[in-house]
């Protein structure tokens, strides 16, 4: 295998080539490159979007030598270079990167067709001595009483595209670390804590007890179980409706533009929901597993002759008949062991290292405000808008949607990912394998990589093709490629599959069968 790079006015012609170092490629972790068996690939840096629109296809016959730095190399008449699409070298975060894959790297996917090799970046190892960008805890007062944690990186990247992460239920903005010491490199990047969850907990008891109550049980050091709410929490619901308002304030107030939004499980459901009702604000939403639905009471404006058959809403005080079964079940589900089971469920690859955020979340669980946040959120109405009436609203206002969808996950199983391609055939749907429900977690190396590339395909109007596409490439073909990349000084490889704009129901069955059949792989 060899490396190239090269910069040129116009590459169509592949002129001024020069060596660059495989050892010193900060992209593999620092460790030597592995050795691809009768594979050539090519990693080309741009200078420019207009090179890369003018080097979509490649097909030179080379017989000169060439001189570099690092030896000589004769290039084959017969070789043929592809653009995939664009990458990022993890030692050079400015430049747009493609990975080429000859066509003998191919094999064959479960459909039958070829599935090319493609070469990406890893995630920036600090231990060797690569670059992250650095990541910076904030606190943003948005009301009295209502303090909100979120992270931050790639300030300093002035005039770079915003983005803006939503975790799922139960983490925190620390569940984006991959994203932000990865992507805060390119862009400028938040990643907040919902209110109620995370580190944007109360800072006082929104229904204190009073000290007749007696506080020797460790459980009456809980907070919100009180008789009175203060008045602060008087009308406190941790629902959809709180996080889209808490997002749209942060946005207002914090970002201060229009940005994208990317949301894993309850984190989708609130950004696409706040897309809908709020497209001025957002420039495409990503969606990594989302959940097709949030809760389980009916909407007060909606039904408002069915909610009043539910007497309590998730407001403060809880009623004295639900505090006994709330401190039952989060006796139960906040027990670390419970944590870990649940989280070796909705992971594929056990070989992910999820300590940081298991012990974060244990961290979290332990706040005395935890329990009473939980039942808020269990018993909080649904939204005003449904999974699928706020898909619909951000078509109507154009609003770029992307698909990427662990493959394994147990709980947003393929089927969903499958409904909302149905409903936005336009939207690019990434399915990657094996994943499961968080696949930022799971495969950051993957999702960054896809994230980076649809960004800049819409930020480009088009001009940058789509992860995995040829320029010549339509959207509306289905197409599945192997992703590599270097983890720990080690090769991994991870299955990509695009399903364009014609998708069939085939492709709806075949996906599903062979998603039972890995999982079943897994668990033996």
């Amino acid at each position: 295998m060899e490396i190239l790079s090269y910069s040129s006015a116009s590459c169509c012609d592949v002129v001024n080539l020069r060596w660059n170092s495989a050892v010193k490629a900060s992209s593999f972790g620092g460790s030597k490159l592995p050795a691809f068996r009768k594979s050539r690939v090519i990693y080309a840096n741009f200078n420019s979007a207009s090179e890369v629109v003018s080097c979509y296809h490649i097909n030179q016959s080379f017989s000169k030598k060439l001189n570099h730095r690092g030896g000589l190399r004769s290039l084959d008449s017969h070789e043929k270079f592809k653009q995939v699409g664009p990458i990022m070298s993890s030692g050079s975060s400015g430049s747009d990167g493609y990975v080429i894959g000859a066509e003998e790297d191919a094999n064959i996917s479960e459909t039958g067709e070829p599935l090319t090799k493609v070469l990406i970046p890893g995630i920036p190892n600090e231990s060797n001595g690569e670059l992250s960008a650095p990541i910076s805890s904030c606190f943003w007062e948005w009301k009295p009483k209502f303090n909100v944690h979120y992270e931050k990186a790639g300030s300093e990247n002035l005039g770079s595209p915003p983005v803006l992460f939503l975790p799922g239920f139960g983490v925190g903005s620390f569940h984006y670390e991959k994203q932000m010491k990865d992507l805060g490199r390119d862009f400028r990047v938040w990643a907040i804590d919902f209110l109620g969850q995370g580190m944007s907990l109360p800072l006082e008891d929104p229904a204190p007890r009073t000290r007749e109550e007696g506080m020797t049980d460790k459980n009456n050091l809980a907070w919100g179980f009180g008789d009175e709410s203060e008045p602060w929490a008087s009308e406190l619901v941790y629902s959809i409706d709180l996080w889209q308002d808490q997002v749209r304030y942060f946005i207002e107030e914090v970002i201060g533009e229009p940005v994208y939004i990317t949301g894993n499980s309850l984190g989708g459901f609130v950004a696409l929901y706040f897309a809908a009702c709020n497209p001025h604000l957002v420039k495409g939403v990503t969606l990594l597993n989302a959940t097709p639905f949030w809760g389980f009471l009916p909407n007060p404006i909606r039904s408002p002759t069915l909610a009043k058959l539910f007497p309590w809403a998730g407001t403060f005080p809880l009623p004295a008949n639900v505090r006994k079964l709330v401190e039952f079940v989060w006796q139960k589900i906040s027990d670390p062991r419970s944590i870990a089971q649940i989280l070796e469920q909705v992971y594929a690859d056990h070989s992910t290292d999820v300590d940081k955020v298991f012990s974060r979340i244990v961290e979290t669980s332990e706040h005395p405000a935890a329990a009473a946040s939980f039942a808020s959120i269990m018993f909080a109405p649904q939204g005003e808008l449904s999974f699928k009436e706020a898909l619909s609203r951000c078509q109507t206002s154009n609003i770029p949607v992307c698909l990427m969808y662990g493959k394994e996950d147990p709980w947003v199983q393929p089927i969903w990912g499958f409904q909302v391609k149905k409903q936005v055939p336009e939207a690019p749907f990434y399915e990657i394998s094996p994943a499961g429900h968080c696949p930022h977690d799971e495969v950051p190396e993957v999702v960054n990589y896809l994230l980076r590339g649809w960004i800049r395909n819409v930020e480009s109007q088009g001009l940058v093709a789509l992860p995995l596409l040829d320029a010549q490439e339509s959207m509306q073909i289905n197409i599945a490629r192997d992703l590599e990349f270097i983890r720990d000084g080690s090769k991994k490889s991870v299955k990509v599959r695009f399903f364009g704009s014609k998708f069939s129901l085939w492709d709806k069955i075949s996906s599903y069968i062979s998603s039972q059949f890995g999982k079943l792989e897994l668990k033996s």
